[in-house]
């Protein structure tokens, strides 16, 4: 198995791992029905919409009476 001759500098290898902050950010897109950002061909995490539809129904946090409200929007 091979061995490296010689030691690689500080520099070297921290130039190497640095090469993962250049990545970019995933693509994201707007929200058709409330703005929000969201990413592409995902439901929107903020409303719940796909493609113009309700998908998801979000539950409100309880209220003071411990009771669970559905947001219809």
């Amino acid at each position: 198995m091979p061995n490296p001759k010689r030691k690689h500098t500080p520099h070297r290898r921290d130039c190497r791992r640095s090469a993962n902050s250049k990545l970019d950010a995933p693509n994201s897109g707007k929200c058709s029905n409330c703005g929000a950002a969201k990413l592409p061909h995902k439901v929107c995490p903020e409303c719940g919409f796909y493609n113009d539809k309700l998908i998801v129904l979000k539950k409100a946090k309880k209220s003071a009476e411990g009771t669970a409200k559905v947001d219809r929007q």
